[in-house]
Formats: C-alpha cells, structure tokens, sequence
C-alpha cells in the first residue's frame, strides 16, 4: 500500500508538471515551427539574396570585361591617334626644317642683294655727293662773282645817280630861270593885252605851258 501511496503522491506530483512540461513543451514546439518558418523565410530570402547578389556580380563582371574592352580599345585608339598624331607631328617638324632651310638660303640672298645694293648705293651716293661738291664750289664761286658784278654795278650806279642829280640840278635851275623869264614875259604880256578873249587865250597857253614844265619835270626825276 505504501507503494501505491508513495505512486499515487508521485503521479499527483508529477502529472500537473509532466503537463506543465507537455504544454510548455508544445508552445516550444509551436514557436520552434515559427522560428523554423522563419528560419526558412530567412533561408529563402537570403538564397534570393545570394541569387540577386550572383546576378549583380554577374552584372559587374560583364560590365567590367565590358569596360575592360571599351578601355583596352580606348587605349588602342589612343595608341593609334599618339602614332598618327607622331607621326604628323614628325612631318610637320620635317616640313618646319625645310622650310626654315629655304628661308634661311633665301635670307641670306636677301642679304647678299641687300649688300650689293647698299655698295651700290653708297657709290652712287659718294658720286652724287662729289658731284654736289663741285656743284657747290662752282654755284658759290659764281655767287662770289655775281656779289662783285653787283658790287662794282652799285659803285656806278651811285656814281651815275650823283652826276644824274647834278644834271637834273642844273636843269631844274635852268627850268626855274626859264620859268622866271617866261613868267616875266606873261606879266608883260598880260599887262599888253587888255581884251578878255586874249585873256582867256593866253591863261589857257599858261596851263599848257605848266603842263609841259609838269611833264619836263617828271621827265627829269625818273
């Protein structure tokens, strides 16, 4: 009996646990199915991701060899355009040298004429300047003659213009005692006639007779 006892107190102990451990032990279970269904959502999700991810480095990876190939025939046509470019460049410098070459020979003809037209130029301008010289001398000795000429010309024409002014002293002083006489002669005249057409007669015969000792005058001074 002890031993029923002792295992009815057991089940009577236990069972409630046992059920608590059972019902427990069924929420385990339910939240292990959960966390499994999420476990595998996260799996799914993560292979999805893993997948995308493959996809996406796929992706990288051609555009990689595809840029790799863009640049690798980048670099060749910048490979091509530099030995283009080179080359056009050592044309050009070749071009540069035999063009510098003819104008270097070209100048220095220029200069080889320059020289020839300078001596020329100087001899001429040495023969104009010689001829000038003996112009000069020949225009300056003729100036010296000329100064005399006119030099000996002014002593006679101050020699002719003193026996001019005695001469025209003379006749001036013969003028005025012919004047003197002729006026004398008009008083003894004019006191003779009386009638006023003689009169008239003989003041015109004295304007004209003024008028010729006018014009004996002018005569004279020029």
């Amino acid at each position: 009996m002890e031993i029923k006892d002792i295992m009815t107190a057991l089940k009577e102990l236990v069972l409630p646990e046992l059920k608590e451990i059972r019902h427990e032990q069924a929420e385990l279970k339910t939240a292990l199915n959960l966390t499994n269904k999420r476990l595998d959502d996260i799996n799914i999700h993560l292979a999805d991701q893993s997948r995308r991810l493959d996809e996406t480095n796929q992706r990288i990876d051609a555009v990689r060899e595809d840029l790799i190939g863009r640049l690798d025939e980048t670099n060749k046509r910048i490979d091509t355009v530099r030995e283009e470019l080179s080359e056009r460049l050592d044309e050009t410098n070749k071009r540069i040298d035999t063009v510098r070459e003819e104008l270097s020979e070209r100048l220095d003809e220029t200069n080889k004429g320059i020289d020839t037209v300078r001596a020329d130029l100087t001899g001429r301008i040495d023969m104009s300047r010689a001829e000038l010289t003996s112009h000069i001398d020949d225009n300056t000795r003729r100036i010296d003659e000329t100064n005399k000429r006119i030099d000996e010309n002014s002593r006679r024409i101050d020699s002719i213009q003193g026996e001019l002014s005695q001469r025209i002293i003379a006749v001036h002083n013969d003028v005025i005692l012919r004047i003197d006489k002729t006026n004398d002669r008009l008083n003894r005249l004019y006191e003779a006639i009386v009638r006023r057409n003689e009169h008239e007669e003989l003041k015109k015969r004295l304007d004209l007779l003024e008028q010729d000792l006018s014009a004996v005058k002018q005569r004279f001074a020029a």
